[in-house]
């Protein structure tokens, strides 16, 4: 890593970087019994060929931990109309996927057997294939296994100026 008397305030790269418009998705896993999930803007496309994408998190996240023993989870981009789902899987002591979901029209994935939120841009069913400490984050590069469903007719939900906003999709 660099020499940290030379890097950016934290403060100010953090609102540098609320500049920067991210597409805002939840990532869901099965562990067990317990169904378990979180926000991210962190989340991006590395290859298509195989499908493969990106997610960060931050280390010490108790999703980072289940996911250091779980290999599947489940990608949804969340549309316009899923701001409240968003702030809830973004809060901090949220509960479980599953009381989280309880108002929303939801599925267990096929593949991955995490839960999906319905009425989303897209959702990816992935695959771990590699674990990337990166500073007090980790970088999970996974496989898209299965595309679990997309459609152009939801707006995408956005978050520029740590506000949620949406796109037209047309």
């Amino acid at each position: 890593m660099g020499d940290p008397l030379n890097a950016a305030p934290r403060d100010d790269f953090t609102e540098a970087m609320a500049g920067f418009a991210t597409g805002v998705v939840v990532l869901t896993v099965r562990d067990g019994r317990d169904d378990h999930g979180t926000t991210v803007t962190a989340f991006l496309s590395v290859s298509a060929d195989p499908p493969t994408v990106l997610a960060s998190l931050t280390s010490t996240s108790y999703l980072a931990e289940v996911l250091s023993r779980r290999d599947r989870f489940a990608a949804t981009v969340l549309g316009a109309g899923q701001r409240a789902l968003a702030g809830r899987f973004a809060a901090p002591g949220r509960p479980g996927a599953r009381i989280l979901l309880a108002a929303e029209l939801h599925h267990r994935g096929a593949v991955s057997d995490a839960l999906i939120p319905d009425a989303s841009v897209t959702s990816f069913e992935c695959e771990i294939r590699d674990r990337v400490p990166a500073a007090d984050h980790t970088l999970f590069v996974a496989e898209v296994l299965a595309v679990d469903h997309f459609t152009r007719s939801v707006a995408p939900l956005i978050r520029l100026n740590h506000r949620y906003l949406h796109a037209d999709p047309h």
